[in-house]
């Protein structure tokens, strides 16, 4: 007899919808009220409009195919020219032109108006949730424009380049293009953060300081992103030891490709869309910027506006990997309740929320310090001592977070079809890149030597907000002891200050600006006596706290 087959073997159930077609900003309650708190105000609809274009199912589409078809390198032509040509997806370039039709690339610099370094930290968070690589050419054009604006004769040749809204993606010399994008090479392969151990050298051909022309001989271990317009490079000059900074353009005055030759890709855990290369320098045109010798002082006036965005990145990171848990959890049920309506994962993604909206009111704070630290100390403080701070914890958070997200997603997080997996190998570039968790804990130390008279201004500014809060007023004794501690003690401890620096920072602000239940939550559990009851894993809120309500306020759709 003739065995019969059904037609089927089973209906696809209990499947959780793509989440799209929602409105990044307009969800997202403290972002919301950050952009109006901060005098960002007037660039509310902008944003509305583009949280809503962000999360088209075409436009989500971009950062997976970004990510699928990685940049190649084209060493030489057909004819054996070398050319040192990068090809991309077409979905890189519509990517970078998102960003640069909402001015992320420029608009404080561009557009100067108060609020506009919230505005575009706030639109730069949205940009961040959708696909990550095309940030860091982005990231490090908007970093260049402050350095390259003291150079009055080199900047009046690149202005309404840098400031265009049209991305150019041809690789042609400037004088030729709409837009420009702006780089860095600052690492060489034997010292990585320690800069000052570099060995590119630079010699003069006309003229020697500030200005003039030099050929640069060297290397550059990781070179980001090698088909920028230009790039801000490390090297020595003859006449000084110290390090000079050097802007060297991809194509020579003569219009030939400047001797900058790639020598390959990087083969990264994450961030594949995006081109990172190793680089030599043949006699390499460059135009020595800045003080001859004072290069690092220089370059690192770019590095404090790229590490803000690493925290504004991460932070974005975090969002958008708890709104898909969130999402998940509304949808997906088990043992018979929806995943949110059971204690236990409502206590986790209750955990997950308080963790990012501290990360979301801490940057937005950041961004208006960055406008108003030229006259008021206790600004100064925020953008110099909490701003390495932020780097260094809200980059280390960042990791667990988006596994403890994908976990919720249980064994559809773990594969590359949906966006969990891109998100986990996003998060650990943020900690690395522009300085990792060590130089940024030694860069606070510093900072509060240097700026003590604004490291006390803060510091006077949140005894006034503790009073009122005895876990919060205990938290900043044991900062202060840390402090006051020996020198080798202090350095010992430099972790552990920046993450006290930051976790206070952090309780300050969701006292003045969140929910009573937000603000005491995160305080208990990350300052109070119930910090080391969780210990580092999320999902251990104490049981009195509405965990249901937490949540609902974390992602609000219609």
């Amino acid at each position: 007899m003739e065995r019969q087959y059904p037609g089927k073997t089973h209906d696809v159930t209990n499947q959780v919808p793509p989440l799209a077609n929602y409105n990044l900003f307009a969800s997202d309650a403290a972002l919301t009220a950050a952009l109006e708190r901060e005098g960002a105000g007037w660039h509310r609809d902008a944003l509305l409009r583009d949280g809503a274009a962000l999360t088209s199912p075409e436009t989500l589409a971009l950062a997976e195919l970004a990510n699928r078809h990685k940049p190649e390198l084209f060493t030489y032509s057909p004819r054996g020219e070398r050319i040192d040509a990068l090809e991309f997806h077409p979905a890189w370039h519509e990517l970078l032109s998102l960003l640069r039709r909402e001015g992320l690339h420029a608009l404080p610099f561009s557009d100067p108006q108060r609020g506009a370094m919230p505005a575009r930290c706030a639109g730069y968070f949205l940009h961040a949730q959708l696909e990550s690589g095309s940030l860091c050419p982005t990231t490090m054009t908007f970093a260049s424009i402050p350095v390259l604006q003291r150079e009055p004769a080199l900047f009046d040749t690149l202005r309404d380049k840098l400031y265009a809204r049209e991305h150019d993606p041809r690789d042609l010399p400037l004088a030729q293009k709409g837009s420009a994008l702006i780089g860095m090479g600052m690492t060489e392969k034997q010292g990585g953060s320690d800069v000052r151990s570099n060995q590119t050298r630079a010699f003069a051909t006309r003229g020697t300081g500030r200005g003039a022309e030099y050929r640069l001989v060297g290397h550059k271990w990781f070179f980001s992103a090698p088909q920028c317009d230009a790039h801000l490079v490390l090297a020595r000059t003859e006449d000084h030891e110290g390090l000079s900074c050097f802007y060297v353009p991809r194509f020579a005055p003569d219009g030939s490709k400047n001797t900058v030759q790639i020598q390959r890709l990087k083969d990264k855990l994450g961030n594949r869309s995006n081109a990172s290369s190793e680089v030599e320098f043949l006699d390499a045109f460059g135009i020595l910027i800045g003080d001859e010798g004072r290069g690092v002082p220089t370059i690192i006036e770019m590095a404090n506006y790229t590490r803000l965005d690493c925290v504004i990145g991460s932070a974005a990171l975090m969002r958008a990997a708890l709104v898909q848990a969130i999402h998940h959890a509304r949808h997906r049920s088990a043992f018979g309740r929806h995943l949110v309506e059971q204690p236990l994962m409502r206590n986790v993604l209750a955990d997950l929320a308080l963790e990012s909206e501290a990360a979301t009111v801490l940057f937005m704070r950041l961004a208006r310090a960055f406008e108003d630290s030229a006259s008021v100390p206790e600004e100064r403080a925020w953008r110099r001592i909490v701003t390495p701070a932020a780097k260094y914890w809200v980059c280390k958070r960042t990791l667990e977070f988006t596994g403890e997200a994908m976990e919720v997603w249980g064994g559809n997080g773990y594969v590359e079809e949906g966006p969990m997996a891109r998100f986990y190998r996003e998060a650990p570039v943020n900690s690395i890149w522009e300085g990792s968790g060590n130089v940024m804990c030694l860069d606070v130390l510093r900072a509060i030597e240097r700026e003590a008279e604004a490291a006390q201004a803060l510091f006077a500014a949140w005894q006034s907000d503790a009073q009122a809060h005895p876990a919060l007023r205990a938290a900043l004794e044991r900062l202060s002891a840390m402090l006051h501690g020996a020198p080798e003690s202090r350095e010992a401890s430099a972790r552990r200050i920046a993450q006290q620096i930051v976790l206070i920072a952090q309780a300050t602000l969701l006292l003045r600006h969140a929910p009573a239940a937000v603000a005491d939550a995160f305080i208990a559990t990350r300052l109070g006596d119930e910090r080391g009851e969780g210990g580092r894993v999320y999902g251990t809120l104490p049981a009195g706290f509405d965990h249901a309500a937490i949540v609902e306020r974390a992602f609000q759709v219609s």
